[in-house]
């Protein structure tokens, strides 16, 4: 059975005439026929109550003509998935991310992007506020955190890795911590929304602390969080990704480094899967790989994330 049968059986349905479906097939009326003739003798069935005045479906027709049609639509959808894959990416592309992390990752992707593929424009929002992509018109948005439950569609393009980091003068002026109880004695820079009571939970080896502390500082801002640190006012929860430079640069020293600090998954959003054109799966597909290739170089970095500064690195943290 072809699937030029079916369509030529879908269309004398769908037009209720063998003259006419031959007009829109662009054949002749005897071809017409004598297909949808093969096919009944193929199946061994009357597919059309035939008369001189009419085509009707018969009861196995009508069965057979429901399942023709979702045959023909799977093989058209699979037909544009194949040819959307393969076309270049075009147009633009409006996708929207908070500001923090447009600047830490989102910003240096949409630079290869467009470096990548000359036919794409751009139209980036980095905004506090959560976009409705769907009303809005944006093609995507990369969520950062947990995913409220939604009709619509995610994937993961990776983890953001975090750590505990202070400057090195205030660890040296109060000491070191060795487990994490002893952040009690320690100021904590929070990165937080509402009260400035920061919750921080380590782990290690199948234990786990939960840190409850009133804040020294809270921000919004993991940038502003990041500086206080720098400047000597207490230890901070950052993100690998900003802190390994300032470890690197001798700006910041790992706290508590043999003990894992929960990491934070990292999505794109957008409306369906089902007709994703070019443009938006090279930018997630791209996403996809500069998350992977972060994660690399955070962890061949050479820095190690203990209390002894800067050398070889000897332990992942996740």
């Amino acid at each position: 059975m072809e699937l030029s049968q079916l369509e030529t059986f879908v269309k004398v349905v769908q037009t209720g005439s063998f003259t006419r479906a031959a007009e829109q097939l662009r054949s002749q009326k005897a071809h017409v026929s004598r297909v949808v003739s093969q096919l009944e003798a193929e199946l061994g069935v009357r597919l059309l109550a035939r008369t001189t005045r009419s085509l009707s479906l018969t009861e196995v027709g009508r069965e057979f003509f429901e399942r023709a049609v979702g045959i023909l639509g799977a093989a058209d959808e699979a037909r544009r998935a194949v040819q959307q894959a393969h076309s270049e990416p075009r147009g633009t592309l409006r996708l929207t991310c908070g500001v923090e992390f447009g600047m830490i990752a989102v910003s240096t992707w949409i630079t290869a992007y467009l470096e990548r593929y000359p036919q794409v424009r751009v139209d980036a929002d980095f905004t506090g506020r959560l976009v409705d992509i769907v009303h809005e018109g944006f093609d995507l948005a990369i969520r950062v955190g947990p995913l409220a439950d939604s009709t619509l569609t995610a994937r993961k393009l990776g983890e953001m890795e975090y750590g505990l980091f202070a400057a090195p003068a205030y660890l040296a002026r109060r000491t070191t911590p060795a487990l994490p109880g002893d952040l009690a004695s320690h100021d904590i820079l929070a990165f937080a929304g509402g009260s400035h009571q920061a919750s921080w939970i380590l782990s290690q080896e199948g234990r786990q602390e939960r840190i409850v502390r009133q804040s020294r500082l809270k921000a919004n801002n993991v940038f502003a969080v990041r500086n206080a640190a720098i400047a000597g006012l207490g230890i901070a929860k950052l993100p690998l990704i900003i802190a390994i430079p300032a470890v690197r640069d001798g700006h910041l020293q790992p706290v508590l480094s043999d003990w894992a600090v929960p990491t934070v998954p990292i999505h794109a959003v957008f409306a369906s899967a089902r007709y994703l054109t070019p443009k938006v799966r090279a930018f997630i597909d791209l996403a996809v790989d500069a998350m992977r290739a972060g994660v690399d170089r955070v962890h061949a970095s050479g820095v190690i994330l203990s209390e002894g500064g800067v050398g070889h690195r000897h332990q992942e943290l996740r």
